[in-house]
C-alpha cells in the first residue's frame, strides 16, 4: 500500500518534525514498505488461533512477600541531610 509524500509531510507537520526532502522521500519509502508488511500479516488466515500476548508460557519468578525486619528509625534517618519530627526535610517542590 503506497503512501504519498503528501501523506508523509501531513504525518509530519502533526508531528512537528522539520523534514528535508531527503528524509521525506526516504520516509515515504519506508513506510510503504511498512504497510506493505502489514497488508501481508492481514492476509494470513488467523481462523481458530487463539490470541497470545506471550509465545511461551510465564509464571510469576517473584519471591514470596513476607514480613521481615527493617531498619530502625534512627538507623534510616542517620544519613538524611536534614530530619524534622522523625521525617526526613526536603526543600519544597510547590510553591
Amino acid at each position: 500500500m503506497p503512501i504519498s509524500r503528501e501523506q508523509v509531510v501531513h504525518v509530519g507537520r502533526l508531528a512537528r518534525l522539520g523534514l528535508t526532502d531527503a528524509e521525506i522521500d526516504r520516509l515515504t519509502t519506508q513506510l510503504s514498505d511498512i504497510l506493505d508488511h502489514f497488508e501481508a500479516l492481514a492476509a494470513v488466515d488467523t481462523n481458530g488461533v487463539e490470541p497470545t500476548a506471550h509465545p511461551l508460557p510465564l509464571q510469576n519468578v517473584m519471591r514470596p512477600d513476607s514480613v521481615a525486619p527493617s531498619l530502625r528509625r534512627d538507623d534510616a534517618l542517620g544519613n538524611a541531610p536534614e530530619v524534622e519530627d522523625g521525617l526526613i526535610r526536603v526543600r519544597a517542590v510547590l510553591e
